[in-house]
């Protein structure tokens, strides 16, 4: 077994696993698998799948297999199969075998006709609806089907000619006879095996009889040897059919399921359902839709696999599921590319800038630097400075509101890496659009300092007219407008963001950032860090895809469109609340074990928010006493770590 790191994540599966190796339990072996159904694309949701299965076997020194659950041949296809291989590999991680379920259809069938025998599965003639009618509810026990009777010579005789192909869909179905009367409705004599003459992307019509999930999953891991089975939570009541199938056939050493809460982000859908609805209906470009949370997606954005292996650990492995605020991936994504990618300048919306004092024809190089100073990479570029220069349209206000420390009329700004400039006057077209800013500059002040010390509180990038690239930029926000959409009613034209992107055709970059030698990711100064999108982007017609901007502002846009609230009733007297005062700061140690406890306590503080949105509101009009409140709920619900670091958490995380 692998000696765990400072950096590898704690959990309960974790430990799970680390007690079996230690007992001896399945001769010590490790074996996972990441089983998805090829109908769709892999999302982020799979990510946390796939970093906890291939995780698990690389950390105790065993096997992960990567099985394709194939057994709907009208929604499968070898595009999904290709892409998931793609996407499992571009996350980092590879399997000892690849499977698929499709491989064991003979043995399956073998154990269905072993059912058959032993009076554990049925052939039932109920259609559809008369199934779920006998099936029984919640308060009700189910009924026996009128045919649950019939005989082992019987039921064999009608599962073989099933097999052959001598009824039509929907004509008879294999179920398993388990208990009409359990609390647990998956148990009441299940589905096992339908009929279905379509032509699967792998067999061909070599079989007209498909399984269904609940019987061919649990199979197909004992068949492999596997001896952790782990899913998401919603399988949950699938288990006792699990354990009822394993348990049931000759398998001497049957592999237990283990679930565990999915990831769930805000503004975003994952299931593949809806997220194949978005496709087909063109709501969006396709699976790689840079908006959409598909892996497809977010590599085409630019996001990177080490970030979102991140986000994998910073959310943790819990029982409980919780839904985790997209910042945390962007956060996450901003932490791997800030020491990696170079600072360039490019103007994104374009305003014409002339330096009247400037002379006409002459260009300068001015040395900048690819990198701050906190980052400890080297390597700087020139930049050309012209007469005429490109600033952003934000950075000029004719009329500037209080607090705008950018370029008006009369004001002084520094221009990065050159020289102050003084804006003079505009130019406006007809129809009164300010059209270009005239400005003077000051020859003693080049790269940026005065020499009388005076203080200039505003920079602006910028780029040369005469040697600036065109380029295409891609303004990308949530696809949602709302936090929740998987729990909103109605279709999805109701709740999509009519904002979520933003094409700039116009935009201006400096040169040397053209040059693909510095990189497919480049921070745009001021503006976020961007990705060259690797299909439309082309030599001579540069496109790129803003992955993250360099601050968050989503929340600050949403507050400040928000309605006023309606006054509210006074409420009764309750106990004074008392004003939560801030907190000391931490010490490094504390930091140390902050960041050690983030992926278990994140998810708590996480589903903590969310159930809670009265007092979350309250928190952020300014009621700062009601932390004391949602620490207390973090402490009940999370093993009652460490107030302080519980503290510091929950501030972070109510932003």
């Amino acid at each position: 077994m692998s000696e765990p790191t400072s950096t590898t994540p704690r959990d309960f599966i974790r430990e799970m696993v680390e007690r079996d190796v230690a007992a001896g339990r399945h001769g010590g072996r490790v074996v996972t698998r990441f089983p998805p159904e090829p109908n769709g694309y892999l999302h982020i949701g799979h990510a946390k799948s796939i970093c906890l299965n291939f995780g698990l076997a690389q950390q105790f020194g065993g096997t992960c297999n990567l099985r394709l659950d194939d057994t709907n041949p009208e929604t499968e296809d070898q595009e999904y199969v290709d892409a998931i291989q793609e996407y499992v590999r571009w996350l980092g991680f590879d399997w000892q075998n690849l499977f698929y379920a499709s491989d064991y259809y003979e043995q399956l069938y073998d154990f269905a006709e072993q059912l058959v025998r032993l009076g554990k599965a049925y052939v039932d003639s109920l259609n559809e609806e008369e199934i779920r009618q006998y099936r029984g509810t919640v308060t009700e026990p189910g009924r026996p089907s009128p045919y649950r009777d019939r005989s082992v010579e019987e039921n064999l005789d009608l599962l073989r000619r099933m097999r052959a192909g001598e009824f039509p869909d929907g004509a008879h179905v294999l179920r398993g006879r388990i208990d009409l009367s359990a609390a647990n409705m998956k148990l009441r004599d299940p589905l096992l095996y339908r009929i279905r003459h379509a032509t699967h992307y792998r067999r061909g019509d070599a079989w007209c009889i498909y399984p269904m999930y609940d019987f061919a999953h649990p199979l197909s891991d004992a068949i492999e040897g596997i001896t952790h089975s782990l899913c998401t939570l919603e399988f949950e009541n699938n288990r006792d059919i699990y354990d009822w199938l394993v348990d049931t056939l000759p398998f001497p050493d049957p592999p237990r399921q283990t679930e565990f809460a999915r990831l769930n982000l805000t503004y975003t859908i994952m299931s593949k359902r809806k997220l194949l609805e978005l496709v087909e209906r063109r709501l969006v470009s396709g699976w790689d839709d840079p908006r959409m949370p598909t892996l497809a997606g977010l590599r085409r954005r630019g996001f990177t696999p080490e970030a979102i292996r991140d986000l994998c650990d910073r959310v943790g492995v819990a029982r409980a599921n919780s839904t985790v605020d997209v910042t945390l991936l962007e956060h996450c994504q901003r932490e791997d590319l800030n020491p990696k990618v170079p600072r360039v300048m490019c103007v994104l919306r374009p305003l014409r800038l002339v330096i009247e004092n400037y002379p006409e024809g002459q260009t300068e190089e001015l040395d900048a630097p690819y990198y701050p100073h906190d980052v400890p990479k080297e390597g700087s570029r020139k930049v050309p400075f012209s007469r005429t220069l490109f600033i952003e349209r934000d950075d000029f206000a004719e009329d500037p509101p209080k607090g705008f420390h950018r370029l008006s009329p009369g004001r002084e700004v520094r221009l990065r890496y050159a020289y102050l400039v003084r804006c003079t006057s505009v130019v406006k077209d007809a129809a009164g659009e300010i059209v270009e800013v005239r400005c003077t500059y000051d020859p003693e002040t080049r790269g940026g300092s005065a020499p009388d010390g005076r203080k200039v509180p505003g920079t602006l990038h910028w780029v040369s007219a005469e040697h600036s690239v065109p380029v295409e930029t891609r303004l990308y926000d949530r696809l949602f407008r709302i936090e929740r959409p998987d729990l909103a009613e109605g279709g999805f034209d109701e709740y999509l963001n009519p904002d979520s992107l933003e094409t700039l055709t116009g935009s201006r970059l400096e040169p040397a950032a053209a040059d693909p030698a510095l990189g497919e990711r480049l921070q745009f100064e001021r503006q976020g860090y961007f990705f060259h999108d690797p299909i439309d982007s082309k030599p001579g017609s540069l496109v790129f895809n803003r992955i993250v901007p360099l601050r968050d502002s989503w929340a600050a846009e949403v507050k400040k469109q928000a309605p006023a609230p309606a006054p509210q009733p006074a409420e009764p007297k309750k106990a004074k609340e008392t004003e939560s005062k801030a907190p000391a700061p931490l010490t490094p140690e504390e930091r140390e074990a902050l960041e050690q406890a983030r992926p278990q306590l994140l998810p708590v503080i996480q589903g903590v928010i969310a159930a809670h949105p009265k007092e979350v509101e309250r928190y952020r009009a300014g009621q700062t006493g009601v932390l004391g409140f949602l620490v207390a709920q973090v402490m009940k619900k999370g093993g009652k770590p460490n107030p302080k670091l519980v503290n510091a958490l929950l501030v972070e995380a109510l932003g």
